[in-house]
């Protein structure tokens, strides 16, 4: 016999990919960490609109959901267990809900509609047919979900209903978005991945590695990141208030007042240096009026608060 004949199988779990997982998972933490201190402005960095943190944080999203694309191939090698798999799609989905649900109260001017969570639900399904295709149609069809956004436009995809597919060109206000296209790519590239790799790990020592003392956490995260995804923000965000409790922060300035506005503005169908020109516009039109002040100090009525969005939306029809 050969010797890939005779090799042990690749299990249909692997320590390796519970550690890119965790690994994953400790760069969220960074990006999301960092986020809430410029959220409260404790450091001087906008990490909503600077492109290096945009970059960083799409390099995330883009690593899990490859991730999935992957292990849809190593757990389902064997046929698919369709009570695991509808088991996890549940709890994807109920993730994917109660990070609306919570947004909404939390935020309802950038609540989360269609985040990570409800696009690694939806790839899990739409994923399941892609598995019993040729690799190289899978390898097409990841190069066609990323180009699809920049070749499609209607503007009847600019309607609501029709955001999370990915092809908007409207302007988005939201804390999390991963629409359909071009992220569905990701997942596919993780099914070639595991298509080129797994035969090639089977009796490897890759194949039956097991993390030390310091790989074991993140390997653990790794195993368990649904609910270390849910738990992290509220712990992080409550710690800071704690901590703002015991030292406030300083008082809103112009730089603080123009890093937030830039931080409202900015989706992804709004880059940094459009949302920077409306900004500066909208402050102008703010001191022109004789509202500059109080808008500072958070002071304007209902009506003159009105006035300031009516402000903004003029500079960035202008833009």
């Amino acid at each position: 016999m050969s010797q890939t004949a005779t090799a042990a199988p690749v299990p249909s779990r692997l320590a390796l990919v519970d550690l890119a997982r965790g690994v994953a998972l400790l760069a969220m933490f960074v990006y999301h960490f960092s986020y809430d201190l410029s959220y409260f402005r404790l450091i001087e960095a906008d990490v909503v609109v600077e492109p290096g943190w945009r970059l960083f944080a799409r390099g995330i999203a883009g690593s899990f959901l490859a991730i999935v694309g992957f292990s849809l191939v190593l757990a389902t090698r064997k046929g698919l267990d369709a009570p695991a798999y509808l088991r996890r799609l549940a709890m994807v989905a109920g993730a994917a809900a109660l990070v609306t649900l919570g947004t909404w109260f939390a935020m309802p001017q950038n609540f989360i509609f269609f985040g990570i969570l409800h696009h690694i639900a939806l790839a899990s399904v739409l994923a399941l047919p892609v598995l019993r295709l040729p690799t190289i149609i899978v390898a097409l069809a990841a190069a066609l979900a990323f180009a699809l956004p920049g070749l499609v436009a209607h503007p009847l995809l600019d309607e609501p209903w029709a955001v999370w597919l990915g092809f908007s060109r409207a302007p988005l206000r939201t804390a999390d978005f991963v629409p359909v296209f071009p992220w569905f790519g990701f997942v596919l590239s993780g099914i070639v991945l595991a298509r080129l790799l797994l035969p090639r790990l089977a009796g490897t020592p890759i194949a039956a590695w097991q993390p030390g003392r310091l790989g074991r956490i993140a390997t653990w995260g790794g195993r368990h990141s649904l609910l270390v995804y849910l738990i992290h923000q509220p712990l992080f965000i409550g710690a800071l208030m704690l901590a703002m409790l015991v030292v406030p922060p300083p008082s809103p300035d112009e730089h603080a007042f123009r890093a937030e506005c830039q931080r409202s503005c900015a989706g992804p169908n709004l880059p940094g240096p459009v949302c920077r020109a409306v900004c500066a516009c909208t402050i102008d039109g703010l001191k022109r009026e004789k509202l500059w002040q109080k808008a500072l100090d958070n002071l304007l009525s209902q009506q003159e608060s009105a006035r300031m969005t009516e402000l903004a939306q003029s500079c960035l029809l202008e833009r």
